[in-house]
């Protein structure tokens, strides 16, 4: 991919742009001495590199010709052969988990690599060079960003860089399809993809020229021209797989460890959702490959990644669009052991009506749904034209828990008529009804959806700044509730949901399937993860506000259900904490975290073979055994202490000798069952190392 050629191409492009004393826009190195004779004599150029930046120079030239002249256009066709296709950072809020690879980009360069000499993928997320590097080392003719709402502004900015290059810029993906008029109001943006971009994208590079191609809008002559819209593809199997190969990056799952991947079965979606942005790009046209296309792209994801651990995304807006068809996928996946678990977008109502279904996606690794609950309300469900009800709701996750399935579940708070005293409800609704997993965001009119159209119309959307709109953050106004309590809301939410119970209820159904309980080290590095993954988000979107958001997350992290629900399943009968236990003996382990004035602690109370159980209270309990103390302005504020003073802190009421003792305890019993998971995992490596020397 890093082939020397691209080198030499660029600086022979930047040498004949000096030689002729063309704008080079911001190339390196562009002399400012215009006089052609003294270029000649200190640039001589070999015949090849001439002839290798040859049809660079004039694809550009082209270009800014018939940027500026229609006629120009009826008389040169460009035609691109170096294809840069871009994902810009800014990934951030409740889509970042589903948007982690750029598979739309791998379907695009796929589609047209027959039609170019190259094509190449760079993940902005990911890449740690500088875009103007990027462009010098590929040195492309096209470059092709996708875009989602909260990339815009980075979307601008690399198009931005590379029409100082003079290179045309076509953008695509839900953001651009949705609004391709303001796209094309910037100047660095020539082009725009609506809907699906493959054909289109061919079209383009193949023919050079913009008018007639379906799909595309692009500006003539200072206007903007939208052609006619392209038909969604209908043979799904006619596409080929995504150009994994592309791949410059180890995109890893929470874990860090683990490779994870993205598939779809399925593109469009029957629903009528008011919020989603799948209508305007699919045009509510449902459409699915067949069972035996999407196993062969599986296989050979595995082969991709060498037989190894994988967590694959079915990408699909409604993987169970189609029940037949999963049936049929799920039949060939029982005659092969894959090393995959896999995750799925699905729809409540598609999960309670088809059990049978269920029970055999959980038997051959489809075990991780996520499904739009989006409210308890029965007026919510009708505003948003979600069509389930609350029956629906309960037998959806029934029948995922009973399989041993994750049941996760995706609520929208911040509807125009939603009130405080609602939005509280409704963690509290997410484990009634037994969700493993949920998430809670604020409704965001995305342009596109009948939710945009109607908060637009009325003049409610006060928020300008597209970095905004990542389901996190309030940008419109609601009837009863302010921004500020809106965004606090989601904290609430996330805080009274994910306590220790969701924790325990999460290992407890799994356990179901595995017949094991989970070690202890394993439990307390999840959390670790969840922790740190739940701190960076939360002072990246909330800037400034931070603080307040910690408060409100302590107030609402403490719920007697947590106590009443550790009672009575038992966490040593989920957990593997038989040596741990039996080193610390009896304690009453409280960690207290807060905030100025505000605490909230958890209590462990423990016996020799047991968890008796983990309450959650606000303040402190006086009788506790071991005491560690977390202040909680180190995340608000981590700049200001040093790690040895936030340990020490933490064990700093452990002075006296009953509870030094225990703190001993404490320190030997975690040392010894962290010895004890290495080990395991050491035999473990050495098992697998044996197992596939063997097949060699």
């Amino acid at each position: 991919m890093f082939s020397a050629p691209q080198w030499g191409s660029r600086l022979a492009w930047s040498r004949l742009v000096d030689l002729g004393s063309i704008d080079s826009g911001s190339n390196p190195g562009s002399p400012t001495n215009n006089n052609f004779s003294d270029h000649f004599k200190n640039s001589f150029l070999p015949f090849s590199e001439i002839l290798h930046a040859l049809p660079c120079f004039f694809t550009r030239l082209i270009f800014m010709l018939r940027c500026c002249s229609g006629w120009f256009a009826l008389v040169f066709h460009l035609v691109f052969k170096r294809i840069l296709l871009v994902k810009p950072s800014g990934r951030k809020g409740l889509s970042f988990s589903f948007d982690l690879i750029p598979i739309g980009l791998e379907y695009i360069a796929s589609y047209i690599k027959d039609s170019v000499d190259q094509v190449n993928i760079v993940d902005m997320e990911l890449d740690n060079r500088t875009f103007q590097d990027i462009i010098n080392f590929y040195n492309p003719d096209l470059i092709g960003i996708t875009l989602s709402a909260t990339e815009h502004n980075q979307g601008l900015r690399l198009a931005k860089i590379a029409k100082k290059n003079n290179l045309p810029t076509v953008v695509g993906g839900y953001h651009p399809t949705s609004v391709p008029d303001i796209m094309l109001s910037y100047p660095q943006i020539d082009m725009v993809i609506r809907g699906e971009g493959e054909a289109t994208m061919k079209e383009l590079v193949e023919t050079g020229t913009f008018e007639n191609i379906q799909g595309l809008s692009y500006k003539k002559n200072g206007k903007i021209v939208h052609n006619k819209t392209r038909k969604p593809i209908d043979n799904l199997d006619a596409l080929p797989f995504p150009a994994r190969h592309l791949r410059q990056y180890p995109y890893k799952s929470q874990d860090r460890v683990t490779d994870c991947d993205v598939i779809t079965m399925f593109r469009g979606c029957n629903g009528l959702c008011s919020f989603c942005c799948e209508p305007s790009m699919s045009q509510g046209c449902l459409r699915t490959r067949s069972p035996e296309n999407v196993m062969k792209e599986i296989l050979e994801m595995s082969e991709f990644h060498h037989g190894k651990p994988v967590n694959v995304m079915f990408a699909d807006p409604n993987f169970m669009g189609n029940p037949k068809q999963v049936d049929r996928l799920c039949d060939l996946l029982i005659e092969h052991n894959l090393n995959m678990e896999f995750c799925a977008l699905v729809r409540a109502d598609a999960m309670a009506t088809h059990p049978r279904i269920v029970k055999k996606m959980c038997k051959v690794g489809i075990r991780r749904f996520e499904m739009g609950i989006e409210s308890p309300y029965i007026k919510d469900l009708k505003s948003t034209k979600k069509g389930t009800t609350n029956k629906v709701h309960v037998e959806a996750v029934r029948n995922i828990r009973e399989n041993g399935g994750r049941a996760g579940g995706t609520f929208v708070i911040g509807l125009p008529e939603q009130t405080e005293e609602e939005i509280k409800t409704f963690p509290t609704y997410a484990k009634d009804i037994g969700l493993t997993g949920a998430a809670f965001g604020i409704a965001t009119p995305f342009p596109g959806t009948d939710f945009y159209k109607e908060t637009s119309e009325q003049g409610l959307i006060f928020e300008t700044n597209w970095d905004a709109f990542d389901e996190m953050h309030s940008v419109y106004t609601t009837k009863y509730l302010t921004k500020e309590k809106i965004e606090e809301m989601a904290t609430y939410c996330m805080a009274k949901f994910w306590n220790m119970d969701t924790f325990i209820d999460h290992e407890k159904i799994s356990q179901t399937r595995t017949k094991q309980k989970k070690t202890l080290v394993d439990f307390a590095q999840e959390r670790m993860l969840n922790l740190g993954f739940m701190t960076n988000n939360g002072t990246e979107l909330q800037k400034g506000n931070f603080e307040k958001h910690i408060k409100t997350f302590l107030e609402a992290y403490i719920d007697p259900r947590v106590e009443e629900y550790t009672r009575k399943v038992g966490v040593h009968e989920v957990l593997e904490m038989t040596r741990f236990l039996r080193i610390m003996g009896p304690q009453k382990i409280q960690c207290s975290l807060s905030l100025d004035d505000t605490t909230a602690s958890i209590i462990f109370k423990t016996t020799k073979t047991t968890v008796e159980y983990i309450r959650v209270i606000r303040g402190r309990q006086a009788d506790s055994t071991i005491t560690l103390e977390v202040d909680l302005k180190w995340l608000s504020e981590p700049a200001n202490s040093h790690v040895i003073e936030r340990v020490a802190f933490v064990f700093s009421r452990n002075l006296t000798a009953k509870k030094l003792w225990n703190t001993f305890r404490f320190f030997a019993a975690i040392g010894t069952d962290a010895l004890a998971w290495n080990l395991q995992k050491l035999k473990s490596r050495k098992t697998q190392r044996s197992v596939s020397t063997k097949n060699l």
